[in-house]
């Protein structure tokens, strides 16, 4: 049998490089020159693309955080797909900046939503090699059953991505929807891990 870690440092490592994106991001919100309110206007859809990068960076930190919770040891698959989801997650602050200075221009738009494609695509590996590692009656195999959310995350960004070459607002529109939709905490391993103590 192979020899297995346990998540301490693992999670500690994430929740560093998390830290690290979101400081990045928020270095990217230029100070106006001028003291006006007129000032901040050409900052704005840099500020609203920071806030729903901040979401998703939330999103994924409690995720992650519950999805760990819920292993006991892990493998250097999974440190490996880790990484492979902090490599999509570190690509945030770019795609973010890039495409809020742009005003949500088609490209940067469509690029953003393929970090985004990609980020859910090396979660889903992750939560994938845990439950294979911990074993399919794990509680998180439990928890997360078919993981309808993710799937349906996947092919939403997917559709945003082709829309984005339509109407970028309407890719934006299904950003947005997707962080909705997970923004509300998921609830099922909290109340597995309760049941087990």
């Amino acid at each position: 049998m192979r020899a297995r870690m346990h998540t301490n440092r693992l999670e500690a490592f994430s929740d560093g490089v998390l830290a690290i994106i979101i400081t990045i991001m928020v270095l990217e919100l230029k100070v106006p020159h001028g003291d006006t309110l007129a000032a901040l206007k050409p900052l704005l859809p840099v500020f609203f693309s920071y806030v729903l990068s901040f979401m998703y960076i939330g999103i994924y930190w409690n995720n992650h955080h519950h999805m760990l919770h819920a292993a006991t040891r892990v493998s250097g698959g999974v440190l490996w797909a880790n990484l492979h989801l902090l490599f999509w997650l570190s690509l945030f602050p770019f795609v973010t900046g890039w495409m809020g200075e742009n005003h949500y221009g088609t490209l940067p738009t469509a690029l953003y939503g393929g970090v985004l494609l990609m980020a859910a695509i090396a979660y889903w590996i992750l939560e994938w090699l845990i439950v294979h590692c911990e074993g399919a009656q794990s509680l998180l195999a439990r928890a997360v059953g078919g993981d309808f959310k993710g799937k349906l995350s996947i092919a939403l960004y997917a559709i945003a991505i082709v829309s984005a070459f339509v109407a970028a607002w309407l890719a934006q529109i299904l950003y947005l929807a997707v962080a909705l939709l997970w923004l509300v905490p998921d609830r099922r391993i909290e109340r597995l891990l309760r049941d087990e103590h």
